[in-house]
């Protein structure tokens, strides 16, 4: 009886300890499906991660300036001087001298660092009168992030296939690893080199720049008396018959090779006209009659 009594108590002992535990193990949270946090070794949660910082936008900044000045050529000097300054540099560069015929005027293509466009327009309202600005900013954001991927992905191929050439067995499989590495290697190039030339459209922005002459009233150039006036007609009447000269002169060349061409035509006209005319049968009086008419 005894040995049954003390049976009982150690059973219903291992069953309140088996409840106890089940109660301190389900008072700890289940770990949520789809959580970002884990377990550590220990069994302890770890502490949610700070979320990353957004990625800087990258932009590729273009633009358009037109600027009116008295002296457009020196102006256009003063502006590569300010880009020396900012440490850009200028791209293109066409200067227009004034002329009785043409007006003075600069065309440039500069690149300037893109944190100091709004430094460089100041600058420029500076030298003369803005007329006009248009700015571009275009998103390449994403597209810098790829390239980024992809480089990195080659690289670590490249270094993978580097690896195999040093360790290669045979000659076969050295081949193999040569021909994968080389075409890894010009993949690679190819990005880098695009790569490249992303980051200097970011870092530098682009702005085509147009000066022009101030807009000022010409002179008329039209006679003002009777003599002026005179001089004019004399000398617009001198340039009428240079200028009938010259015509003339241009169309001769095709008056003779047209006075050639119907000459021919003429000449195979009369033929084929001889030659198609039936000729009048000759008789012994003919003469007679002849010679009677011509009498």
């Amino acid at each position: 009886m005894k040995r049954y009594v003390l049976s009982a108590i150690v059973l219903m002992s291992l069953g309140l300890a088996g409840c106890g535990g089940s109660d301190s193990d389900s008072s700890q949270p289940a770990p949520v499906p789809g959580d970002s946090r884990s377990l550590e070794a220990g069994g302890a949660l770890q502490a949610p991660a700070k979320d990353q910082a957004p990625t800087e936008r990258q932009e590729i900044i273009t633009g358009q300036v037109s600027i009116t000045a008295d002296d457009p050529v020196a102006v256009g000097r003063q502006i590569v001087d300010k880009v020396d300054a900012v440490g850009g540099r200028v791209d293109q560069l066409t200067e227009q001298p004034g002329s009785e015929d043409q007006d003075a005027s600069s065309s440039l293509t500069i690149r300037v660092p893109a944190d100091d466009l709004t430094r460089t327009l100041d600058d420029l309202r500076e030298l003369g009168k803005v007329t006009s600005v248009s700015v571009t900013k275009s998103d390449v954001t994403m597209q810098s992030q790829d390239l980024d991927a992809r480089i990195g992905a080659l690289t670590a191929s490249v270094t993978r296939l580097q690896g195999l050439i040093t360790s290669a067995a045979n000659t076969a499989d050295l081949i193999e690893a040569e021909r994968a590495l080389s075409e890894r290697q010009g993949e690679l190039d190819s990005l880098t080199a695009q790569k490249r030339l992303l980051s200097d459209q970011i870092a530098l922005a682009t702005l085509t720049i147009d000066v022009t002459t101030t807009d000022t009233e010409r002179p008329s150039s039209g006679p003002d008396n009777f003599w002026e006036g005179l001089v004019a007609g004399w000398h617009a009447l001198l340039s009428a018959i240079k200028g009938g000269a010259v015509v003339v002169g241009a169309l001769i060349p095709w008056f003779g090779f047209v006075a050639v061409i119907a000459l021919v035509v003429y000449g195979a006209y009369r033929l084929r006209r001889m030659y198609n005319t039936p000729r009048r049968p000759t008789t012994g009086t003919a003469p007679q009659k002849e010679e009677a008419n011509t009498e």
